[in-house]
């Protein structure tokens, strides 16, 4: 056990030494080949002390489901929504109703949190499109999220995908953003102002997808079940309903070589070397400290005048 300055707290990281990632072969996917690195987990620790200024003002305030890896990535994982018993007090906590009873979600606000949950072999946190609000509900989500999800590992239906949602968008005069999943596709973010609730967001984000399949039926498609789909990109809007979380921006992927889903600006995605996992926890720092989503957090837009501009192009 080793203890590890996190901000203003100390945190006690057990086993640090603990392979999280084992080398060998699969790479990071989308840059150069070669071997996947190894990597423990005082790096996996290290990697969120570094990131935690950028990462933290996509996490505060919201909802987390923890993907739990505690034998490494070799082993079995778990999904975590509740915070467990022994977890300091000093976390933050959201309870949230659900069927039956309710979830008390872990919500990170500051560095040591992330230490923590490195410490407790969570690899990849889950986010809500919700803060929670001043009168403690989590129903109005300030991101709409488009998971751009292909049939195959071939990036580049993914590209032409973006590049025609991104111009939907400029159509309905949305702004959006990039990011790498750390997995197979990319992610398309639209900042909203928090005026609607999770069923508006869903069925509009539907109709723009609707819009957008019909355009291209040969090519796009909103079926849920793979065996529907065929060989072509899945636009999975699913993420936008109440309690659904998405990846969020700086959180590493269960994948060989520690991959991070990282935001990426519209002239990126013309970039050869573009892929789902182009970044790993060894580079992901440096495109962080270029400010890809400038601005963004700041340009929430209602969807009323969207929803317009959608109707009158759906005819």
């Amino acid at each position: 056990m080793t203890a590890v300055r996190a901000g203003r707290r100390t945190v006690e990281v057990h086993r640090p030494d603990k392979v999280m990632f084992p080398g060998g072969s699969g790479g990071s996917g989308g840059s150069a080949g070669g071997g996947a690195k190894e990597y423990t987990k005082a790096d996996i620790v290290a990697y969120h002390r570094e990131i935690a200024p950028f990462m933290l003002p996509h996490l505060r305030g919201r909802p987390l489901m923890l993907e739990r890896y505690p034998d490494g990535l070799d082993g079995p994982k778990f999904m975590q929504k509740n915070v467990q018993d022994h977890y300091p007090d000093w976390i933050s906590r959201v309870e949230v109703p659900k069927e039956g009873g309710t979830v008390l979600h872990p919500v990170c606000e500051d560095t040591a949190t992330l230490v923590y949950l490195a410490d407790q072999a969570c690899l990849t946190l889950h986010r809500w499109l919700a803060r929670v609000s001043a009168d403690g509900t989590v129903d109005r989500p300030d991101r709409l999220v488009f998971d751009l999800d292909p049939a195959t590992d071939d990036f580049e239906p993914v590209r032409d995908t973006a590049r025609l949602l991104g111009e939907l968008l400029d159509e309905l005069r949305l702004p959006s953003a990039l990011m790498t999943t750390g997995s197979r596709g990319l992610h398309v973010v639209v900042p909203l102002d928090g005026r609607h609730g999770f069923d508006e967001v869903h069925t509009f984000a539907k109709d723009v997808a609707d819009t957008l399949t019909e355009a291209h039926p040969d090519r796009l498609t909103t079926q849920a079940r793979k065996k529907d789909r065929g060989d072509r990109l899945y636009l999975d809007i699913q993420r936008n309903a109440y309690a659904q979380t998405t990846v969020a921006p700086f959180t590493v992927r269960a994948r060989p070589g520690a991959p991070v889903a990282t935001p990426v600006t519209w002239d990126q995605l013309e970039d050869a070397e573009l892929g789902p996992r182009r970044w790993t926890i060894a580079d992901a720092v440096d495109q962080a400290r270029t400010n890809p989503w400038s601005g963004l957090l700041r340009s929430g837009r209602a969807l009323g005048p969207a929803r317009r501009r959608l109707n009158a192009l759906r005819g």
